[in-house]
């Protein structure tokens, strides 16, 4: 439980740190090169794929080829065909 909430604080923590870069770089003048690294590094991050893995080490992953077979089979003759 105490390691959700230390995510949870520094996800929030880091979030409120890239907030405060980017109002910096829109509003004020004399925002500078800090600013803009924390800006791009915390987008960079959010396009990060961190949630990728093969497609057939992942959970209820289809087989390939699926949806081609069950298109197939609606045209072949099947139950579909007689509508």
């Amino acid at each position: 439980m105490t390691g959700h909430i230390v995510r949870r604080g520094a996800a929030a923590g880091l979030g409120v740190l890239w907030c405060w870069a980017v109002a910096r770089l829109v509003y004020a003048p004399d925002a500078g090169v800090l600013e803009g690294a924390v800006a791009a590094g915390g987008w960079g991050l959010s396009v990060l794929p961190v949630h990728c893995v093969p497609k057939g080490d992942a959970e209820g992953a289809l087989q390939a080829g699926r949806w081609r077979r069950a298109w197939n089979t609606g045209r072949g003759g099947g139950r579909a065909a007689g509508r």
